[in-house]
C-alpha cells in the first residue's frame, strides 16, 4: 500500500488520501476526522513513515 499523502482540494479542506499502483485514489479520509480516531485508539503496532493511520507513531 502506498503512503498517505495531504491534499487540499479547496482551501481549508484537507484530506489524506491513498493511491493506487494506477495513480488512482483508494480511500480519503477527512484531516480533522483521522486526526481524533488516532487520539481515541491505542494501536499494537508502530506504523512505519508516511503510514501513521496504521499504527501507533513514535514519540
Amino acid at each position: 500500500m502506498s503512503k498517505r499523502e495531504l491534499i487540499e482540494p479547496t482551501p481549508g479542506d484537507k484530506r489524506y488520501t491513498r493511491r493506487d499502483d494506477d495513480g488512482q485514489f483508494t480511500e480519503q479520509v477527512d484531516v480533522g476526522k483521522a486526526s481524533a480516531q488516532d487520539q481515541k485508539r491505542q494501536a499494537k503496532t508502530e506504523s512505519r513513515p508516511g503510514h501513521g493511520d496504521k499504527g501507533d507513531r513514535r514519540t
